[in-house]
């Protein structure tokens, strides 16, 4: 295990109660120590989503204690990866930062049946993602 992590990620989303928060809760998961994990949004919600909750508990990532935070710019300036998900122009650009923007369908006021096909694609590219980054460290 690396002492300093490979790489800081940070998602964002609008109120970061949904996609952000999964995509949090598998990078910690898959990648552990290996990856510095942040999630905000531009307008917080009150809480995290409970159907993005129970999805991530079917599959054995507890994202229960976690709480929407609001995103600063200096989070952005902390990360190496900055990824969006439908925050639009609220998220500051830095050069240097690499940014995504995944399209993904926003979980707010559906069912974890609905929640359940956009958490599997979320754990797909974050799969890609530490992929991503192990092969960076490796160069």
């Amino acid at each position: 295990m690396p002492s300093t992590p490979l790489a800081s990620v940070l998602f964002v989303c609008v109120h970061n109660a949904g996609r952000s928060q999964m995509a949090a809760g598998f990078l910690d998961h898959l990648a552990g120590d290996r990856v510095e994990v942040r999630s905000a949004g531009s307008l917080p919600a009150d809480q995290v989503n409970p159907a993005a909750v129970e999805a991530m508990k079917e599959v054995g990532v507890d994202i229960s204690g976690q709480r929407p935070k609001v995103l600063t710019t200096e989070a952005v300036q902390a990360s190496d990866y900055v990824i969006t998900m439908g925050c639009g122009d609220a998220c500051p650009v830095f050069p240097g930062k690499k940014y995504l923007d995944w399209a993904l369908e926003d979980p707010a006021g559906k069912g974890v049946e609905s929640v359940r096909p956009i958490r599997d694609e979320i754990r797909t590219r974050i799969e890609a993602l530490i992929a991503e980054i192990d092969a960076k460290s490796e160069q």
